[in-house]
């Protein structure tokens, strides 16, 4: 009697010899899935010609797959489009998110859509009238107040706005919240996770419960940038800065300036004064008027910000093509619209400790042989969300500190317990 031995396809393995088997059974389809990934990233490198031709090559032979697979030709067909049409989108998705200037733009334009048609506000009527300090603040109250957000149910509204003065003292604040409290059952429903209010110099810790709540739970929305221990990264939101320009829409092209030094306020750092002494810095240590300042960004490759000192005109900067230089020994987390932009594209953050020499190093390096280009087109592409209308227009600065407002509607709601 002749006996044949086993074919390796075989499920009927018994012994030593099966985890052997199976090892070799999973490798294998290892290897074929890595196979499909490379070939996708090809394809859509090579063009969609070539993406529809690896397709229709791997419909035609699944049976290719099928012996390490052990799965129907028929239904490996099915398996291997969908697993090549998810390959494709997602590495098409990859390669549109890294040459933009968005977190996520596949997410972002629908999303905004999205907040457009649904987003509600509900404003507390404050006590008597009031105001804010900043122009920043005021231009941002009075464009919510003016906007189709707001609703005068607050039963359909996502989230409450607290309006209080800039000026007004922490027991004033302390006894708002608590008449909040008291008055409205919607602050105790989240503890006021669902509520914000504006303050260009952020809120400290105190003692008191309603501003323990006010400032761990609601959104604050603060001016750019914040002092040190004022700001929380996962929930709070600063407004971009009110730009010093308002006519001239373009600069120069012709970049004859290294380094431009906007120093407002920080005149007598150490930094500073190592800048000064170096021709290839073009200091600023005083406001220019408006022509000044276009020439001086418009000629100027890069624009140095010391963290600490006035940086609002980095707005400006990315307007007019002057790449942001953000001067920094910690993490930078109120930048503003960090929710949307993909700061590392727009700007270039050195440390201060190697010194001039360090900086130009890292600076050299970056942008070597113009391929700044890139970094300063998404910069200008980026400023026209730093830009503030008396009249709010699709995608500047109101209605990007909206969407932000609108990314952090989702709250936990306790449910309210009827007494019996």
């Amino acid at each position: 009697m002749v006996t044949h031995p086993p074919q390796p396809s075989s499920f009927y393995i018994t012994g030593s010899d099966s985890s052997s088997c199976l090892f070799w059974r999973a490798r294998n389809r290892c290897v074929e899935f890595a196979l499909l990934f490379s070939c996708a990233k090809t394809a859509i490198t090579l063009g969609s010609s070539s993406s529809l031709c690896f397709a229709t090559y791997l419909h035609l032979q699944p049976q290719n797959f099928q012996n390490s697979l052990g799965i129907p030709r028929f239904r490996m067909s099915t398996i291997i489009y969908f697993l090549c049409l998810s390959l494709l989108t997602s590495v098409s998705k990859s390669i549109n998110d890294s040459t933009s200037l968005y977190l996520s733009p596949t997410i972002f334009f629908p999303n905004y859509q999205n907040m457009l048609n649904s987003f509600k506000i509900y404003i507390y009527t404050p006590s008597k009238p009031f105001s804010f300090s900043s122009p920043t603040e005021s231009l941002f109250f009075t464009s919510l107040q003016a906007s189709p957000f707001v609703t005068q149910n607050p039963e359909e509204a996502h989230l409450f706005f607290v309006p209080f003065a800039s000026n007004l003292s922490t027991r004033s604040i302390a006894r708002f919240i608590r008449d909040l409290r008291m008055e409205f059952p919607y602050w105790n429903r989240t503890l006021g996770a669902d509520h914000f209010y504006v303050s260009c110099a952020g809120l400290g810790y105190e003692p008191d419960r309603n501003l323990v709540e006010l400032k761990k739970n609601s959104v604050q929305i603060s001016c750019f940038p914040v002092p040190e221990g004022k700001f929380v990264p996962h929930k709070d939101i600063t407004l971009p800065p009110l730009a010093r320009i308002t006519h001239a829409s373009h600069a120069p092209g012709n970049r004859t300036v290294r380094y431009l030094v906007r120093h407002n306020g920080a005149k007598d750092s150490k930094l500073a004064k190592e800048l000064g002494n170096d021709s290839d810095f073009l200091m600023e240590s005083e406001p220019s008027n408006e022509m000044t300042l276009v020439e001086r960004l418009g000629s100027s490759l890069f624009c140095l910000f010391e963290d600490g000192a006035d940086i609002s005109g980095i707005g400006e900067a990315l307007r007019f093509g002057c790449v942001p230089v953000m001067v920094t020994d910690r993490p930078m987390q109120d930048l503003p619209l960090m929710d949307v932009l993909s700061w590392q594209k727009i700007a270039v953050f050195v440390g201060s400790g190697g010194g001039i020499k360090e900086m130009k190093r890292v600076l050299d390096r970056t942008c070597k042989d113009n391929e700044c280009e890139g970094t300063r087109r998404l910069g200008v592409a980026a400023s026209q969300h730093f830009g503030w209308n008396e009249i709010p227009q699709p995608y500047d600065s109101f209605y990007m500190v909206v969407y932000q407002l609108w990314l952090r509607r989702h709250t936990i709601r306790y449910p309210r317990r009827e007494l019996v």
